[in-house]
């Protein structure tokens, strides 16, 4: 059985940190600031945050803030690393026990309304993604992330059905993962009824295509 590509980091993405927490207690003061970061980037988005206002905030001197993350742009990387993680580790909880296509259909349909769930108590998350827009190294990492998901699914799929074209599963697969991220930013960005009459024709749409294979 043929496994799905390893993705490699960005070329031009920057390491969020500049110095990595080793103990406990700086461990938690970074936590603190990407909460604090994640409160004000929801309240005002991220163009608005300022980093002297997030360091009061989050008590402590705009130097130590500096000792962590060099700009704001970090701050904004860190936070969607953050959220990166938590989507692809649900991803795949979701996806190892699938063995046959029904069982897949299921599982993915599922995933979209877990996925939903985790933006519509995430905000934050729309604000974001914004903010990676507009810088080039965030637009890479948000890019490697859809990749990395859409190898999750190519992955079960050839599990499911090891004699499926493989090159056509993985444009697919990304694809419908990079399709889903926006669905989910725009859902989360109208009213609610609105929201989920919009995940609800994703995910028609995605278990449809799906189903080729």
């Amino acid at each position: 059985m043929s496994k799905a590509p390893q993705v490699s980091p960005p070329e031009d993405a920057r390491p969020a940190l500049r110095r990595r927490p080793m103990q406990q207690r700086s461990r938690e003061r970074v936590a603190k600031i990407l909460d604090c970061a994640a409160t004000l980037i929801a309240e005002r988005g991220s163009d608005a945050m300022r980093m002297s206002e997030l360091a009061q905030m989050a008590g402590i001197s705009i130097g130590s803030l500096y000792q962590y993350f060099p700009d704001k742009s970090a701050i904004v990387r860190a936070l969607a690393e953050n959220y990166n993680a938590q989507g692809r580790s649900c991803i795949e909880a979701g996806l190892a026990g699938v063995r046959t296509m029904d069982e897949f259909l299921e599982a993915f349909g599922g995933l979209i309304d877990t996925y939903y769930g985790i933006f519509l108590a995430e905000p934050v998350m729309r604000d974001i993604w914004s903010g990676t827009q507009a810088d080039k190294s965030l637009r890479a990492i948000d890019l490697a992330d859809s990749r990395a998901n859409g190898n999750l699914l190519a992955g079960t799929l050839t599990r499911v059905n090891p004699t499926a074209d493989r090159p056509d599963l993985e444009a697919t697969a990304f694809l419908i993962m990079q399709l889903g991220e926006a669905t989910m930013r725009l859902a989360i960005s109208v009213e609610r009824g609105e929201g989920d009459l919009l995940v609800a024709a994703y995910k028609r749409m995605a278990l449809a295509e799906l189903r080729r294979f």
